[in-house]
């Protein structure tokens, strides 16, 4: 028996870069499908007919760097029982903003905490149940630069002179093994560090830069060695110089491939201004990032993030207690695409695209995700001309996000 297909009518889709009007779409068996060839020779109708009434609906946004939320945050180990609820309690809200896809991320800690911690942390489809689908953890340092740590204890902080054995003894991974790391940011001028970039990419894990003092030549043979992504541009690195760049310089390098970028787009990180200068400079390469820490989605008051005492000033700030430097964000991704549009001036697809398309190519799932082709995931997201999200599907299923 063929399995149930669901057609979405009176919708526009962002498909192929841009917006098509008056369209339908075809889901069946948690896939999108191309209505034709998968049914109508078949003589089939859909099961189920829902009305769009003339909403866009966009692949379900992708959260590449987020610390944590809801009053959790995924460097704080608080057992395992308590972890495993943690992790579902963040999957499942983070729907309520469109957010279908995520890598939880990890800032500098101990190598007791990798341990525990990352093993729970594998890739995990996304459903119903289970809420947004985990596409492996995001380890951002220990492995970055002292004078750029940021929020990040620096007595945590280390460098690999013993090459892949500090890796192995700090994540507990091995040369042939790595179950849940997606991402790592790394500080490439770091002892021993940019020599393991071949072997880090044969484990599956996208190479980010990163909290570093890296010059424009250091950077450039970063790209070279196979860093394909900067993390929050603009925050913790090397500040803009004409006769210097820095890691920013590769926003226009000419003689090689540029890598994608994160943006934190919550107007405190990077000013309006800079969001659009580095726009404008490589427009395909933007990925919209939240940093978000535990305290998103709670009052103002104090929390932490990792091992660091954390407070959230208000809706849009959030500082170490010990010296006032920022500690991630308490932004949405619905809100830093709104946010996007309106700092460039971008238009409604190139906005979605820097939460869809562009992380979903950032990590090799350009296929299945960030994208309404068919075959693939049927993570979907009804959106308003302003960007709200009203409405959202995982896996084909809708599930009820309330109000955002």
């Amino acid at each position: 028996m063929t399995d149930s297909i669901t057609k979405i009518q009176n919708c526009r889709l962002i498909r192929d870069g841009q917006i098509v009007h008056d369209d339908v779409l075809f889901i069946q068996s948690g896939k999108i499908v191309d209505a034709q060839s998968h049914f109508y020779r078949m003589g089939s109708k859909p099961s189920k007919i829902i009305d769009a009434q003339g909403l866009i609906i966009a692949p379900g946004y992708i959260d590449v760097q987020i610390n944590g939320a809801f009053g959790v945050d995924f460097s704080n180990w608080v057992g395992e029982e308590k972890m495993r609820e943690n992790i579902d309690i963040v999957a499942k809200e983070l729907l309520r903003f469109g957010c279908t896809s995520f890598a939880p991320t990890i800032v500098s800690s101990s190598p007791e905490i990798y341990h525990k911690v990352l093993p729970l942390l594998k890739p995990r489809k996304g459903n119903k149940n289970n809420g947004s689908e985990i596409l492996g953890a995001h380890v951002e340092g220990p492995f970055i630069c002292q004078d750029k740590s940021g929020a990040h204890p620096k007595e945590l902080l280390v460098d690999a002179p013993k090459g892949f054995a500090d890796i192995a003894r700090v994540y507990g991974i091995t040369e042939t093994e790595n179950p849940s790391i997606r991402i790592i940011t790394v500080a490439p001028e770091l002892e021993g560090i940019q020599n393991l970039f071949k072997k880090f990419i044969e484990l599956g894990m996208t190479v980010s830069i990163g909290h570093s003092c890296a010059l424009v030549e250091q950077a450039e043979r970063a790209v070279e060695s196979g860093a394909r992504f900067i993390t929050h541009l603009f925050n913790a690195m090397q500040q803009f110089h004409h006769r210097d760049p820095g890691i920013i310089g590769l926003l226009s390098t000419t003689h090689l491939s540029r890598p994608y970028y994160g943006l934190i787009c919550d107007g405190i990180h990077v000013h309006p201004n800079s969001v659009k200068l580095a726009y404008s400079a490589h427009p395909s390469g933007v990925v919209l990032v939240t940093d978000a820490v535990g305290a998103m989605g709670l009052p103002p008051g104090e929390y932490k993030i990792g091992t660091a005492k954390i407070r959230k000033i208000d809706d849009y700030r959030v500082e170490v207690i010990d010296n006032g430097r920022l500690a991630g964000s308490v932004v949405s991704i619905s809100e830093c695409v709104r946010n996007f549009k309106k700092f460039t001036g971008c238009s409604i697809v190139e906005a979605v695209e820097a939460a869809t398309k562009h992380p979903a190519e950032l990590l090799g799932i350009e296929n299945r995700k960030g994208t309404l082709s068919y075959g693939a995931d049927a993570d979907l997201i009804f959106l308003d001309d302003d960007l709200n999200v009203i409405r959202c599907f995982i896996s084909g299923e809708e599930v009820d996000i309330g109000s955002t």
